[in-house]
């Protein structure tokens, strides 16, 4: 049986921790690299962290990065699911959970359960964007399953303009 325990606010976070590494003009970029950014990307997710807890967010984003696009399995999470509890409790809307944790930050392990949840409810839904030159993901919320940009306007626009040179191209030197 297989338990879904996040909410849309969780999936945001995990959308936004995933893509916190974009590259913005061929640049890499780290959103969460620079302590001030750090601070203001947490606190613009109401997150507050103890001592070593940004590093392990910073881990857990690489292992999630890499899960996402299928370079390594969901056993690397493991570390980070250590020591976290679910706990239910009934009320008149039925079912909720609290989650506990030991080792682990809040917000470590309410990103994994917004992965999990997306594995069990959207599977192959969460993907990296299919510009080999982006690095960021997306949530694929179309009915046939078909998104492959992290944008249109942006990435799917590129990719669309790349293959079109490419057609022309090898047209016109025939």
């Amino acid at each position: 049986m297989e338990i879904v325990a996040a909410g849309p606010g969780d999936e945001a976070l995990l959308l936004d921790l995933l893509n916190s590494t974009p590259v913005i003009d061929g640049v890499p970029h780290d959103e969460l690299e620079d302590p001030s950014t750090a601070r203001a990307w947490l606190s613009a997710h109401d997150i507050s962290l103890k001592s070593g807890q940004l590093q392990e967010l910073l881990e857990l984003r690489t292992a999630l990065q890499t899960v996402v696009r299928g370079d390594g399995g969901p056993q690397t999470l493991q570390p980070f699911i250590d020591g976290v509890g679910l706990s239910p409790n009934m009320s008149d809307d039925g079912i909720s959970w609290s989650l506990s944790t030991r080792e682990t930050s809040h917000a470590a392990a309410r990103v994994i359960l917004a992965w999990d949840a997306l594995r069990i409810s959207s599977p192959g839904r969460l993907r990296p964007c299919a510009n080999p030159e982006c690095r960021l993901f997306l949530i694929d919320r179309s009915k046939p399953n078909t998104a492959r940009w992290c944008s249109m306007a942006i990435c799917g626009n590129r990719m669309k303009a790349r293959r079109h040179y490419q057609r022309n191209k090898t047209t016109i030197g025939d």
